[in-house]
């Protein structure tokens, strides 16, 4: 299953917008809330320059980027938690995904706003609350559940109970799921409220849509980074619109065009590489005269499953794992220079692929 980013925000903060830009879907949607009602999903590719290095030593027939999904979930309102604007189906959306675009309006313009006028800071706060207490009203009912095998004595349910009345103080003090650090045994407690699928524990970034870099959107994504800051959360400013007109265009007039506004560098990038480290993904490189690939992978996979990436024989045979270093290859400037200096070397099961490893799998089925 592929890693996906989801994301959320008020209706017309820009999302639908985005998404189009990002996965550079041309489809008309119109400015109205709730435009969104089943999620869009797209493919992006991520951006990784060290690919043309390596595209250069091996001048491949094709080079491929790894990609990453990305859903367009509808709008949320004040009362979603209860249901209000179609609110248990979008927030059933995001359970579904494995990270969170929260994209907050820094822009004016005419398009109808849910509250009424702009204000960052609180519509961010609208949708965080949302997804807090649709949490809160799941760790209640899991605890109106393991609460009566408490009290006859079940040792396995008082600890979950403790677990679960822990996270619930936790959430009630308006603090994500992500944050929360359990007391005693740290791994059974995490599994507990792993099982639970809370919306705030999903990993989020704060996703400013401005229209402009006046001084009023500069002083409206510094009070988003500000309320990012709290929750241990980051955030970072995208031109929404502006990406979308850009996507239209060939390279050669984007680049023309950002200059002539006196950009230097598109936001979609930077959105993407912070959407793939928000998933704490790492990429491995394998190359060839037909092919050189880049895969991606979470922190921690040993050398087996990221042969199982490349085909599930190969997981499934696994021998050795020839492993260099992107750096070290790019030092040499070929496989076999490296092998000469000794620099190639072979590991086991047990091997954490990290990121930057050039590998080829050693297999037999």
């Amino acid at each position: 299953m592929p890693l996906t980013c989801g994301l959320i925000g008020l209706p017309n903060a820009g999302k639908s917008t985005l998404f189009r830009a990002v996965t550079a879907a041309h489809a008309d949607i119109a400015s109205y809330a709730f435009t969104t009602i089943a999620p869009n999903i797209g493919v992006v590719r991520i951006p990784d320059p060290r690919l043309e290095v390596l595209a250069a030593i091996f001048r491949p027939e094709r080079v491929v980027q790894e990609t990453l999904e990305v859903v367009d979930i509808a709008g949320l309102v004040r009362g979603a938690h209860e249901g209000e604007g179609l609110g248990n189906q979008f927030l059933g959306h995001i359970r579904e995904v494995d990270a969170l675009l929260h994209v907050v309006r820094c822009f004016g313009g005419p398009i109808d706003h849910a509250e009424g006028s702009v204000d960052a800071v609180r519509d961010a706060e609208i949708v965080d609350a949302e997804l807090l207490l649709a949490d809160l009203d799941t760790v209640a009912r899991a605890r109106a559940q393991v609460i009566p095998k408490a009290r006859t004595g079940d040792r396995a349910a008082r600890e979950r109970d403790a677990v679960l009345a822990a996270l619930e103080a936790h959430l009630g003090a308006a603090l994500p799921a992500r944050t929360f650090v359990p007391a005693g045994n740290a791994s059974d407690a995490a599994q507990i409220v792993a099982l639970l699928h809370l919306l705030t524990a999903h990993p989020v970034l704060y996703v400013a849509n401005l229209d402009d870099a006046g001084p009023e959107s500069a002083a409206c994504l510094a009070a988003v980074e500000r309320y990012a800051a709290r929750s241990g959360a980051a955030a970072l400013s995208v031109f929404g619109k502006l990406e979308l007109e850009l996507s239209e265009l060939s390279d050669e007039e984007a680049v023309q065009f950002l200059a002539s506004l006196g950009l230097r560098e598109r936001s979609l990038p930077r959105l993407v590489r912070a959407c793939n480290a928000l998933l704490g993904l790492r990429s491995f490189f394998t190359v060839g005269s037909d092919e050189v690939r880049a895969w991606n992978i979470t922190a921690g996979t040993r050398a087996p499953r990221a042969a199982g990436k490349v085909h599930t024989d190969m997981e499934r045979g696994f021998i050795r794992a020839e492993v260099i270093a992107y750096e070290d290859l790019i030092a040499c400037g070929s496989l076999a220079a490296a092998r000469e200096r000794g620099l190639l070397r072979l590991e086991g099961r047990d091997y954490e692929v990290q990121d930057g490893d050039v590998i080829s799998f050693r297999f037999a089925v």
